[in-house]
């Protein structure tokens, strides 16, 4: 399991347009230098993000995205979602039974409860995680860090 470029590249881009303010616009171009990423694939995205209601376009010279709401009522979970779904999912095995037609632990796995336990508590912090708490820097984890170690010192 690990975070797809896709949902990482794409939460940097909404985080981006959030950052510059309420009703701010931001230019493919400018995501793109912001971001360190392709212009086509910053139009993917935001295409992605689009569709999926998370920002508005406008054409023009003065055009560009801005988020569709608030970044207090954008959820993570919803648009880690949108951008490809959860990290676990139930149809994994079906997905991935090695070189076999079905797996071959397919009725008794010892890893499925692991992954599942992960997932649920992956969805428990996505759920109630929004785009403001991440500009707000709520899971900063230098927020909190001894300067000469550089190790995050637990409160």
């Amino acid at each position: 399991m690990k975070v797809s470029a896709q949902k990482e590249y794409g939460l940097r881009c909404l985080l981006a347009i959030a950052n510059k303010g309420a009703g701010a616009t931001m230019t493919i171009p400018e995501l793109s230098e912001a971001e360190g990423m392709s212009q086509p694939y910053v139009g993917k995205l935001m295409s992605i993000l689009r569709k999926g209601g998370y920002v508005t376009s406008t054409r023009g010279q003065i055009g560009g995205y801005c988020l569709a709401s608030p970044a207090s009522e954008i959820k993570l979970s919803a648009v880690l979602a949108e951008l490809g779904g959860r990290l676990f999912s139930e149809d994994f095995c079906d997905r991935h039974p090695g070189i076999q037609e079905q797996c071959a632990h397919l009725h008794d796995c010892a890893l499925n409860g692991l992954w599942a336990k992960v997932q649920a508590v992956v969805d428990e912090v996505l759920s109630q995680a929004t785009l403001q708490d991440l500009v707000d820097r709520k899971f900063d984890v230098f927020s909190n860090v001894d300067r000469e170690s550089t190790i995050p010192v637990m409160q």
